[in-house]
């Protein structure tokens, strides 16, 4: 989720930032004047007025299925096209908030923990929502038959090997925010960005800043320093599954919000993580060599950089950082801050602010380019050395209030990069907010360049308590499209078709009824991921769930078939693995769907490639059946050079190819 000043809350005449995802809760108790009783516009969850959307915007739709769901935490009501939801797992005990009464006890509990003083002046709504912060869900990775699911207190690991019977392996209690993992071989690495992360693991956290003096309650105080506190990447060992054990700690000055495992071709004895630390810099009293300063004042800031960390796989406890590269320059002047978002429409932020961090970095390493989600940016980094990745190209978009995720197409030709509008803790998917924000924004890439094509969102409108906006997702390999699969929170999971970038659209979806109908509780899908021929949704509140894909209108049998035919070995979403299909006549039919659908070649014509595939198949690659596919290779390739739709003509090569060298 987002950084810690990007959500404004309007409370009592006082506008004051609520900490967020990555939020740095010790350092931010918002203090305000004594409350008064809310109006209708303090209520952060409030629904916006009829007139809301700016002139000339449009917003989602309610002529949907999913406008209207009945509400609930478990029992809420559902609906899908093209997936079905196959299991569903609950959250272990210890990582659910015991109540959703804003002023029950075990609520100030956790925002205790959190480093947030009961002194703080919060709307109670919000309150709660900062409290179930501590136990939320959050990122994935996956090797093998296991499946390991981040949550603010710790990380929880899962045997997938009967994706309908999915069961808890163990809990590794560890809090600290926001249990991003990567998973390397026998190595799992975990992110800790919030102050009450402990080099032990403990569950006691700091104590809360004393409330501020008399004429100092806007100041925001850090956290007293301890020697105890940790902000960076833990490293588990995990060899024995249900034991792992913490081998290595490596600080960072703003912590680690996201990290991004990148494997280098040309190395293979160490692997390296880049992390984005989007929270405050901590004081140099608790880690040498941290500076908040502005970089005219500190050429040294811990601002305006990304962190590499070195990992030596036989040493993991030597792991260190190795560089931090100075993304946001401006190569003409130097001037660290060289980069800004050109202005925001977010109220109050309509001003050009300059980026200094990012949230998320994507890497394609057959590529050799990362995408880097940056807050006011979306980057395009060389990465061939990964110790010193360098921008290319750097976007902006005054659509867009913070660039939070990117993914690649697997060809490399397209970046889709998403805006986490509103932070991921407030309805961003109403009828009233701008379809053209809180969304997707397809960029084609060519030449290290990046070029705007269109925008994609989800497109039922959601209601005021369900916090819903673009977040993250992964590609499902279908051959001959880009289909993403991706979460939306409360806005459920959406599967996107964007083989032509600039006419994306949706394919596939899930979504439930609001958790309350009256109150915010904050929920929904925090990722999306498809992995080994299935799709697992990391819901924030409630747990882990499954899906798979069937066949409908936009998605045919055979295309699901050919996509299950690719299986990882180990998969961190971040880390975009290049997907090759196998020469098999599976794939083969798939296209011909593709090419049926798009109406690339006369019925008859895919008729007759459809029945000698079948022949060939029913024959298991009979010596006549395979000639006669050799023979047609040569009029399909004929057919490839005269299509006049790119995306068609390489469907058409790519089938001429498996006609001419079929695998069994």
């Amino acid at each position: 989720m987002n950084r810690v000043h990007a959500l404004a809350i309007r409370v009592a005449g006082a506008t004051f930032a609520v900490a967020m995802m990555c939020f740095a809760v010790g350092a931010l108790t918002a203090q305000t004047p004594a409350a008064k009783p809310a109006a209708a516009e303090d209520n952060p969850f409030a629904p916006p007025p009829a007139s809301a959307l700016p002139p000339g915007m449009t917003g989602s739709t309610t002529n949907d299925p999913r406008v209207g769901l009945k509400p609930g935490f478990y029992d809420a009501g559902e609906t899908a096209m093209g997936l079905e939801h196959i299991d569903f797992l609950k959250k272990p005990e210890a990582f659910q908030l015991s109540s959703t009464n804003p002023d029950d006890p075990a609520v100030q509990k956790a925002l205790n923990l959190l480093g947030v003083s009961s002194n703080a002046k919060m709307p109670a709504p919000m309150r709660l929502v900062i409290a179930q912060l501590a136990f939320a869900n959050s990122d994935f990775a996956f090797q093998g038959t296991h499946l390991f699911q981040g949550n603010f207190y710790g990380v929880n690991f899962y045997d997938i090997s009967n994706p309908a019977k999915v069961s808890l392996i163990t809990s590794l209690v560890c809090p600290g925010g926001q249990g991003d993992v990567s998973v390397y071989g026998n190595l799992l690495f975990m992110s800790v960005e919030m102050p009450n992360g402990r080099l032990d693991c403990g569950t006691q956290g700091f104590p809360p800043p004393p409330p501020p003096e008399p004429g100092h309650e806007k100041e925001r105080p850090l956290p007293a320093a301890s020697p105890d506190r940790f902000r960076g990447v833990r490293i588990f060992d995990i060899s024995d599954i249900k034991n792992p054990k913490q081998v290595g700690a490596v600080q960072t000055c703003r912590g680690s919000h996201t990290h991004t495992l990148v494997v280098d071709p040309n190395d293979k004895d160490n692997v390296y993580i880049y992390i984005s630390g989007t929270s405050f810099v901590r004081q140099k009293a608790e880690l040498d060599g941290c500076s908040g300063e502005a970089p005219d004042k500190d050429a040294n800031t811990s601002l305006f950089r990304i962190d590499v960390i070195k990992v030596p796989l036989a040493a993991p406890q030597q792991a260190r950082i190795v560089s931090s590269p100075r993304v946001f320059m401006d190569p003409r002047t130097g001037a660290l801050n060289g980069l800004n978002n050109g202005g925001s429409h977010d109220k109050g932020a309509e001003k050009p602010a300059d980026t200094n961090q990012c949230h998320d970095i994507t890497v394609d390493s057959s590529l050799g380019l990362a995408a880097g989600a940056c807050s006011g940016n979306g980057l395009l980094l060389d990465i061939k050395d990964p110790v010193h990745p360098k921008r290319v190209d750097a976007v902006n978009d005054p659509n867009y209030s913070y660039w939070h995720s990117a993914t690649f197409s697997n060809d490399g030709t397209k970046v889709v990069f998403t805006d986490e509008w509103g932070g991921g803790l407030q309805p961003r998917c109403r009828a009233t907010d701008p379809i053209k924000w809180g969304a997707d924004a397809i960029f084609t890439l060519k030449d290290d360049h990046l070029s705007l094509a269109s925008y994609y969102k989800m497109p039922a409108a959601q209601t005021s308590t369900e916090n819903c906006v673009a977040h993250n997702g992964s590609l499902i390999p279908v051959p001959g499209r880009d289909i993403e699969v991706q979460a939306w929170y409360q806005g459920g999971i959406s599967v996107m078709d964007f083989t032509d970038a600039s006419h994306p659209y949706e394919i596939a979806y899930f979504d439930r009824g609001p958790i309350d109908a009256k109150t915010l509780i904050l929920g929904g899908y925090w990722s999306a991921y498809w992995y080994n021929g299935y799709i697992y949704g990391s819901e924030i509140a409630r747990g882990l769930d499954v899906f798979r894909l069937v066949p409908g209108k936009f998605l045919t049998q055979n295309e699901i078939d050919a996509a299950n035919l690719i299986q990882f070995n180990e998969l961190n979403v971040q880390n975009q693995p290049k997907i090759t299909w196998p020469a098999q006549l599976t794939v083969a039919r798939a296209y011909l769907d593709q090419l049926q659908r798009s109406k690339a070649l006369p019925a008859e014509r895919i008729a007759a490639l459809d029945k000698a595939i079948l022949h060939t198949q029913n024959s298991h690659l009979g010596k006549k059946d395979l000639a006669k596919l050799h023979t047609l290779a040569a009029s399909v390739e004929t057919d490839a050079s005269s299509a006049t739709n790119p995306a068609d003509a390489s469907r058409l090569h790519a089938l001429a190819q498996i006609f001419d060298h079929p695998a069994a």
